[in-house]
């Protein structure tokens, strides 16, 4: 408990978490509030005020690789390792914060677009009743804890600010889709990359009633179900911070 108190004191008491929470919450809320308050001729429904999710997605990404990467910058995490030994101790309860931190905007990134959605078209119907309409909002926490663990971990295996946030928004936002392109097996490929299969989890088997396919995030076409392609993000996302646990462990701070 010690070591996650020491770690939500450094995260709440620097500027990036704060100002990456206001550009998260302003992104996926206005683009709803955009989308609701434009399209006048259709009513909004869960999956449209769900469209920009990915756009606060990469912010709290952002956020979470600064958590460790400033620390390396300025030299901090030694004096944390000195006082505690244990690194991957240390590194968890970061990881541990993070994720609850991003689950929590994520959460109220989602309901908030929800809200502000019907605040601007009242006679929308937008309860949440179906499994979809459930995973499209409140999986949207666990979508960004997840990411969240995937990009501090990145952060753990460069250590640079600029190189670490570089390397998650190519991955994410050019990679994936790029990976498409290529002739005969890129589609194959794409069903299988991390982000593309946490999409399912959010965009898969939608209700037919209350979704036309046009409507918000683009649907995956991953192999998986939506709680088997969660699982999946999940286990990238852990694996890869494994192996910066053992990185970590193993070189100088």
């Amino acid at each position: 408990m010690t070591l996650l108190a020491v770690e939500r004191i450094k995260l709440f008491t620097t500027r990036s978490p704060m100002w990456c929470t206001v550009a998260a919450l302003a992104i996926t809320i206005g683009f709803a509030a955009m989308i609701a308050g434009v399209d006048t001729e259709n009513l909004p429904t869960i999956a449209s005020s769900q469209f920009s999710y990915s756009f606060g997605l990469v912010v709290i990404m952002v956020m979470a690789t600064l958590a460790i990467t400033t620390e390396y910058r300025f030299g901090t995490i030694r004096a944390t390792f000195q006082a505690i030994p244990n690194r991957t101790a240390t590194l968890l309860a970061k990881t541990t914060v993070v994720a609850v931190f991003a689950a929590a905007v994520g959460v109220l990134a989602s309901f908030g677009s929800v809200a502000v959605s019907k605040l601007i078209q009242p006679e929308a119907d937008l309860a949440i009743n179906t499994a979809f309409e459930w995973r499209a909002t409140a999986g949207v926490g666990l979508v960004y804890a997840a990411a969240a663990v995937f990009a501090l971990a990145i952060g753990v295996l460069v250590r640079q600010s600029a190189g670490a946030v570089a390397i998650v928004l190519i991955y994410s936002q050019l990679v994936e889709s790029l990976v498409a392109l290529i002739p005969n097996i890129g589609t194959d490929i794409q069903k299988w990359m991390p982000f593309y299969v946490a999409n399912k989890f959010l965009t898969g088997d939608p209700d037919p009633t209350t979704r036309a396919v046009a409507e918000g995030p683009p649907p995956s076409a991953a192999t998986l179900s939506p709680w088997w392609a969660l699982a999946y993000f999940v286990a990238i996302a852990v694996a890869l911070l494994a192996v910066s646990l053992f990185a970590a462990n193993r070189r100088d701070a």
